[in-house]
């Protein structure tokens, strides 16, 4: 903390000792010296008060200065107008020296003394007239009986006041910490804490011009306006405040007048550096005395807007508020500025207000836009570019990792614990990673689930004002609470959890790290998270209150009670840009990229239209509408964010890529459709985050993610984020489950929104008499008609043509067609393409990763991986199962081919096709005909099967289990990652045999021959001793891996695995059985087969 104290005064340092009487007579001194101080002390301030008094109006007044009337103790701004300046007088010098106060500088000869050096001006004091000041004559008649001290009133002080200003600086020194000459702000607060506390930078708004201009008048409206709308803390500054105190000294000579000016700078200056908006209305005439007072801002790094008032004097003189140019006209006031004495106006004012021209409102307006722009109305540093928003919590959030950091994060991240994330999952990583959720820098934790949960909102502290800074970064803590609770609330609606099951909390528990690699269901590691806090998935309460519906067939309700029964919250880095691969990530960018774009474009304003369909005309005008009533409000360039959702979505809605490509041929159009936009004045944007359909709670999300990328406006409709009830819901089957109206209330109301404004959509028809969409003239309603969007998408599914423009039919529908003026012919095309075809699968529902299988490099694949068209085939062997040998022939009988099904890590459940010819690789269906993916966790193996093999459902074990009419499964415990259609190398180690849904289902554990490991373990004690937990784990995955579908646990037939050589034993009986499957075996084993024969038995192909 910094340290007062006086700078130390000067000694006589030529003495280092003195002698002992000395310092007796020094003690006394200083006695005597502490005795009379007071007194003395006292003496000054009653000589101080006397001449203050002396010189005052009152004084003068009451005393009769020369030639001047008595009676009247009135100020001068009461009686002078502002802009009248005094009647020339002569003017009388005496000597500038140091000794100006001896009797010799008052007396009569001080033409002599003057001609020994420097002189001053003197200007004669002002009363309520202006008097000329007394001849040599008049000094002669009336000699001042100052007892041999100087005339008050034949002293100049303005030009005293120069003398003193051009001094020295005092001595003394505020505090240590700012040496001689420097800046005294190391002993204040610094005026960022100052600022972040207040919610506001302070400011000086410096309005100049003529009398008359209304300078007052928009100061009070602009002042009216930010503190009763804003709460901002504001102050004005002008002459009637002023001269009734501070400058009540003052007159209106030109030196008092740059007095004032000076005096009022420094005060703004302190208002405004103390964090006060100040609002300054002076003439102040001359170009100089304003240049000052921008320095002495600019010198203290406050800013300062001159804003110029310029108005002709001829309006000036019609306006006349106060009748004061009629006064000039009749000759009643002299020297009024602007009129016989002089105004310089600003060379380059930072605004220029002609008030004439605009209304009172708009003035203020393009002021207070301006202080808005420039980010004085936040206390935060101003972090985006002039005009748009600083994200939520004023931070920029870019959680990616540096690209010459990638590599090592990426070799930390494969040793971590693995935590599956699906790819619902996927798109809020990417909505945390960018920003899109600031000031969120992770999967949220406990406290802050709570804060969503309860208030729609979280409390965060940037500045760390209180001591809160890390509040949502650090474990949850319900015993120990901070004195203060942090000073700055922002919109956060939605929660943002990572679901995990019992499987992978115990793998964090009992790993050694503070942190977790996040991985993909196709097994890709995208992100690291740090210092994990793991809680209880309290999945009613959150249902319950972010939605307020009881809906157990709501999409998004579903995708919460199918996670996990905990949830993971810590700090997220981003080890690459998330990309789908989709032909869709050119209009994928980040918040930042965003806020770059926006600057490109010369916005002063950004406003977002959200698409959850198809654009048409009616969607544009209303976006073209906007735009013109921002500019009405004063805004010069304001663009369109035309900004589709591209996360996930529920099932019946349209797909992302009909939406995108729509909404392209929309920009290409262009403005000479009436259903296009300008694509110099918009950015198209996919926004990335899923939608929960939660009506009112989420729409103040879809706003507020909006804002931390740039957006002050957001357009916002009937029903925002709804949907209808399923057949499950209790109070809304089938109708909407919130009321159409409630979503806009809420978002205008929500907590934490800022200053951020909604704008309305309103109720379009087709006019067809110009075939425009407009807001429809209710004096002549049969010439609109209503497409509503369930006539758009069965006009869509007829294939319905374009009308004729000069005819269209009251019933579209039996006509079908469409009226050209309703979408963009291109874009119709899309819609019409995408409801002829909507079972086509070739659509891309929304942002779902496009990745490759990462297979081996002698397979060839067919379709898109992740979708049930997918499958891989040997480019060596017609067959996986039947033509690759069960062994290499180098190797003994514990050595196996392993063809691997599943690589490391990778949750789609991929399995050999046993009924299509050449049993290629494909991906297991759901009950529902959906891609099939383990859900427990992320598989710590590489899983699949021992070719010419077969587990025949005819041979029973001891519990009557017979086997799930597979090939032998395998689980290879390496640390690599095996590519999908690998033929690899296995050593036996053993095998459990688990009992899944009544069927003897075996898992032979082996090591693949090019693991690190592989010379170390032979067995499943080796296994133990090298890998410890491995076969715990194995365990946990057999029995539990589909509690996470909702299904039962599996069991095995015996908890300890077996030797290798009972592995073998199973290996070879299997082998057997294939063969006989395939009309290889002999005799013995088409009997224990209970009489299959050489055939293509149950469909599948003969070997």
């Amino acid at each position: 903390m910094a340290r007062y104290a006086y700078a130390p005064l000067s000694v006589d340092e030529g003495r280092s000792r003195r002698l002992p009487h000395e310092a007796a007579a020094e003690s006394e001194r200083a006695a005597k010296v502490n005795e009379r101080m007071p007194m003395f002390v006292g003496l000054c301030v009653l000589v101080a008060i006397t001449f203050v008094l002396s010189r005052s109006p009152q004084a003068a007044n009451a005393g009769g200065a020369a030639g001047a009337p008595s009676g009247g103790n009135v100020s001068h701004a009461a009686t002078v107008p502002e802009g009248t300046a005094p009647v020339a007088a002569p003017t009388y010098t005496v000597p500038a020296g140091d000794d100006w106060r001896s009797g010799s500088a008052a007396s009569s000869d001080a033409g002599a003394d003057a001609a020994a050096g420097p002189v001053i001006q003197i200007s004669p004091p002002q009363s309520q007239t202006a008097y000329p000041a007394p001849t040599n004559n008049d000094v002669d008649k009336e000699p001042c009986d100052c007892d041999g001290l100087v005339d008050p009133s034949a002293i100049d002080m303005g030009a005293l006041r120069a003398k003193a200003l051009a001094a020295t600086p005092p001595h003394i020194i505020e505090c240590s910490a700012a040496t001689a000459g420097e800046s005294q702000s190391a002993c204040h607060l610094p005026s960022s804490t100052r600022y972040a506390a207040l919610g506001q930078k302070g400011a000086t708004l410096w309005m100049t011009g003529c009398s008359g201009a209304g300078k007052t008048t928009i100061a009070t409206a602009l002042e009216d306006r930010l503190v009763k709308a804003y709460g901002k803390h504001v102050y004005r500054l002008d002459g009637d405040n002023l001269r009734t105190g501070i400058n009540r000294d003052l007159t209106f000579s030109e030196a008092d007048r740059a007095e004032s000016v000076r005096r009022t700078g420094e005060i703004a200056t302190l208002f405004a550096d103390s964090g006060v908006i100040t609002l300054v209305g002076l003439i102040s005439p001359y170009r100089g005395d304003r240049d000052a007072v921008r320095k002495r801002h600019e010198d203290q790094g406050i800013p300062f807007y001159e804003i110029f008032l310029d108005v002709p004097v001829d309006e000036l003189k019609k306006r006349d508020p106060k009748g004061q140019y009629a006064r000039v006209e009749s000759g009643e006031l002299k020297h009024f500025t602007c009129i016989d004495d002089p105004y310089e106006p600003p060379l380059n004012p930072e605004i220029t207000l002609k008030t004439h021209e605009l209304e009172i409102e708009q003035s203020a307006d393009i002021l207070f836009r301006r202080l808005e722009m420039d980010g004085i109305l936040e206390g935060a540093p101003k972090l985006t570019p002039p005009g748009l928003p600083n994200p939520d919590g004023d931070e920029e959030i870019d959680l990616h990792v540096p690209a010459d950091q990638r590599e090592a994060k990426m070799a930390e991240a494969e040793t971590l614990p693995k935590v599956l994330i699906t790819d619902l999952d996927l798109n809020w990583l990417q909505v945390i990673g960018e920003g899109w959720a600031s000031p969120l820098k992770g999967f949220m934790r406990e406290g802050t689930l709570l804060e969503v949960l309860h208030f729609n909102s979280i409390l965060v502290d940037p500045f760390n004002l209180t001591d809160n800074k890390d509040i949502h970064t650090s474990t949850t803590n319900f015993e120990h609470f901070k004195p203060y609770r942090p000073p700055h609330r922002v919109s956060m609606s939605v929660p943002i959890t990572l679901a995990c099951t019992s499987y992978t909390k115990t793998a964090i528990e009992s790993s050694p790290h503070n942190a977790v690699a996040l991985t993909t269901q196709m097994g890709n590691i995208v992100a690291i998270l740090r210092n994990p806090e793991i809680y209880p998935n309290r999945k009613e309460e959150i249902v319950t209150r972010m939605f307020g519906v009881i809906d157990m067939g709501h999409p998004y309700i579903k995708e919460i009670y199918k996670g996990g029964d905990y949830l993971i919250g810590g700090e997220v880095e981003l080890l690459d840009r998330i990309r789908y691969n989709d032909g869709l990530d050119q209009w994928r960018k980040t918040t930042k990229e965003l806020m770059e774009e926006f600057k490109d474009k010369g916005a002063d304003t950004v406003y977002a239209f959200q698409t959850r369909n198809p654009t048409h005309a009616g969607h544009a005008y209303l976006m073209r509408s906007a735009g013109e009533n921002l500019k009405r409000q004063g805004f010069q360039n304001p663009v369109l964010w035309l900004s589709p959702l591209g996360g996930w979505t529920k099932e019946d809605d349209v797909p992302l890529d009909v939406r995108v490509k729509q909404h392209e041929e929309v920009l290409n159009s262009g403005l000479e459709h009436p259903g296009g936009l300008d694509p110099a004045k918009t950015v198209m944007a996919i926004w990335p985050a899923p939608m929960v359909y939660a009506g009112p709670t989420e729409v103040q999300f879809h706003a507020k993610s909006r804002r931390s990328a740039g957006a002050s406006y957001f357009v916002v409709g009937r029903d925002p984020a709804g949907m209808k009830g399923s057949s499950l819901a209790v109070a809304h089957k089938d109708d909407d489950l919130y009321d159409g109206d409630h979503g806009r209330y809420v978002l205008q109301n929500s907590p934490g929104i800022g200053s951020m404004k909604m704008l309305s959509f309103v109720k379009v028809m087709y006019d067809i008499t110009d075939n425009v969409m407009k807001i429809p003239d209710e004096s002549r309603m049969d010439d609109f008609i209503s497409i509503s969007g369930s006539k758009m998408r069965l006009l869509a599914r007829n294939g319905a043509v374009p009308c004729s423009p000069t005819n269209i039919p009251t019933d579209l529908v039996e006509a079908n067609c469409v009226p050209s003026g309703f979408m963009v012919p291109k874009g119709w095309d899309i819609v019409v393409d995408y409801y002829r075809n909507i079972d086509a699968g070739r659509w891309i529902p929304w942002s779902r990763p496009n990745v490759d299988p990462g297979a081996c490099y002698n397979t060839q694949s067919e379709g898109k991986f992740g979708t049930m068209e997918f499958s891989l085939k040997s480019k060596n062997y017609d067959s996986f199962w039947h033509d690759i040998p069960i062994r290499p022939s180098e190797h003994g009988e514990e050595i196996v081919n392993f063809v691997t099904e599943i690589p490391l890590h990778m949750t789609a459940k991929m399995e050999v096709q046993k009924t299509i010819r050449g049993n290629p690789i494909a991906q297991d269906s759901n009950s529902d005909g959906s891609p099939r993916y383990y859900t427990y966790g992320t598989p710590f193996f590489n899983y699949g099967f021992i070719p010419q093999t077969w587990e025949d459902p005819e041979l029973k074990d001891s519990l009557g289990n017979g086997g799930d009419n597979d090939p032998l499964d395998v689980m290879e415990i390496g640390s690599e990652r095996i590519n999908m259609g690998s033929i690899k190398q296995c050593r036996v180690l053993g095998h459990l045999e688990l009992i899944d849904e009544g069927e003897m289902d075996n898992k032979i554990i082996c090591i693949s021959l090019e693991d690190k490991d592989a010379d170390r373990i032979h067995s499943m004690d080796d296994l133990e001793r090298v890998k410890p937990g491995t076969v715990d784990n194995l365990r946990d995955w057999l029995t539990r891996y589909k509690t996470s579908d909702g299904k039962p646990e599996n069991a095995l037939a015996r908890e300890t695995p077996t030797s290798v050589s009972e592995a073998l034993e199973l290996i070879n009986e299997t082998h057997l059985r294939w063969k006989n499957l395939c009309g290889k075996g002999s005799s013995t084993v088409v009997t224990m087969a209970s009489g299959l024969t050489p055939r293509v038995a149950k469909g599948y192909k003969l070997c």
